[in-house]
């Protein structure tokens, strides 16, 4: 088979590895691809935004199946321009994309299906906005309702916070993600991401792990797009998983069905668990950044089998065979992330860092520069390995990043502190 992978960062990265063992792949093409991905695949230069420039492109190069990393392709339409053109396709549709793409949304179908979550309200204007703040006190959750590459929500400690936090969303902060405002209930507990596969009907679940989102270490600073993850999660136990899926997202998957928008993709639950009682954070609907690469660490060539079966409508037949092994990734971000930060720096020692089922590192934010690798975003590298235990794989891990020769760049060094005790 001919396989696209459409996105440039460390999750289309590792999708494209996993893909790669496949033996069903012949061809892989990334589209636009990164420095890394270019060592295992074609890239492409096209907008993967515009359904009908990929499913040009598609039909150009005889792809036979598509697979979308990225939130902006799935919310723009694109999985629905490829189904309608007869093109195979893993990714829901822009209506089933709601679920990541509006907080709000989310929120309607909770409260339609019963699934547990935070108390909530939305907002078009900072003044009752605010008001509502005062009233309820602090600590407060503020979100951007619209997608905001992971960073429109501040957790507001007190009341002055949450308050700035509006005024920097209705400012524009965040693009028309900001025009409206969600603001929610602080929940308590553990986090965690459960993450199934849909087909319109069947609910599959095919892993979990537990994202490191704040800048520093001990989970403190303002949030990323994630600085670490490993998988699985201990607080996912079977009990909270099957309460997870009972609860929450088969409910959810059931709504989308009775609305006339099945979900078909990959669904990722963003969980909160008190006292072995998961309630629902947010939905993303595709693989999330960097849970993805320790699943795809763990599932391997399985991945684009599961992926398949998916899109075409077979998950009641599909199984995950899971090795009793765990997974870690740390991200290497450019130093002044989140914040402003410089591009260009040369990254060294990458070549002499092994390459296996156990260890790799995906690229998430490179280009090369006349030979050199170089820096290119906030998130450049993510460093992954896997061992029998969590504490094999965090060693393994951090021998690697030790390894890299990059004085521009930052990493956590306590991924996984909670799990490890």
């Amino acid at each position: 088979m001919n396989i696209l992978v459409l996105g440039g960062g460390g999750r289309e990265h590792a999708l494209a590895w996993a893909i790669l063992q496949n033996p069903k792949c012949d061809r892989l093409i990334c589209a636009p691809g990164n420095a890394g991905i270019d060592e295992i695949a074609e890239c492409a230069d096209i907008d993967i935004e515009d359904g009908g420039v990929v499913a040009d492109f598609c039909a150009e190069n005889a792809v036979d199946f598509v697979v979308i990393g990225p939130e902006a392709p799935l919310a723009a339409g694109v999985a629905d321009t490829l189904d309608a053109a007869g093109i195979a396709v893993f990714g829901p549709s822009a209506a089933a994309a709601r679920l990541e793409a509006s907080k709000s949304f989310t929120k309607e179908i909770c409260d339609a299906c019963g699934a547990p979550t935070a108390a909530w309200a939305r907002f078009a204007a900072a003044g009752p906005a605010k008001d509502y703040v005062r009233a309820q006190g602090a600590p407060i959750v503020v979100k951007a309702d619209g997608l905001a590459a992971g960073k429109g929500v501040v957790v507001a400690e007190t009341v002055d916070a949450a308050e700035a936090a509006i005024d920097e969303m209705f400012g524009g902060a965040f693009g028309g993600a900001g025009a409206e405002v969600v603001i929610e209930e602080f929940m308590t507990g553990e986090e965690a991401s459960f993450f199934v596969l849909c087909d319109g009907e069947t609910v599959l679940p095919i892993g979990t792990a537990q994202d490191h989102k704040r800048i520093g270490e001990g989970d403190t600073g303002p949030n990323t797009g994630g600085m670490g993850a490993y998988s699985p999660a201990p607080v996912m136990t079977p009990e909270v998983a099957a309460r997870a899926l009972d609860e929450i997202v088969r409910p959810t998957v059931a709504e989308m069905a009775r609305r006339g928008t099945p979900y078909r993709g990959v669904l990722y639950a963003g969980l909160m668990i008190r006292d072995g009682r998961p309630r629902l954070v947010e939905y993303n609907v595709r693989f999330g950044d960097p849970e993805a690469q320790v699943l795809m660490m763990r599932l391997g060539a399985q991945a684009f089998d599961l992926m398949q079966a998916c899109a075409e409508g077979r998950l009641d037949a599909a199984r995950v065979h899971w090795a009793e092994d765990h997974a870690m990734t740390v991200v290497m971000a450019a130093a002044g992330y989140p914040g402003a930060y410089e591009k260009g720096s040369e990254i060294r020692g990458l070549e002499g860092l092994p390459e296996t089922s156990s260890e790799m590192v995906f690229h998430a934010g490179t280009r090369r520069e006349g030979g050199r690798l170089v820096a290119s975003g906030g998130r450049v590298l993510n460093v992954t390995a896997r061992g029998a235990s969590l504490a094999e794989a965090r060693d393994r891990v951090y021998a690697m990043v030790d390894a890299i020769d990059w004085p521009e760049g930052y990493a956590r060094r306590d991924i996984g502190w909670r799990a490890l005790g």
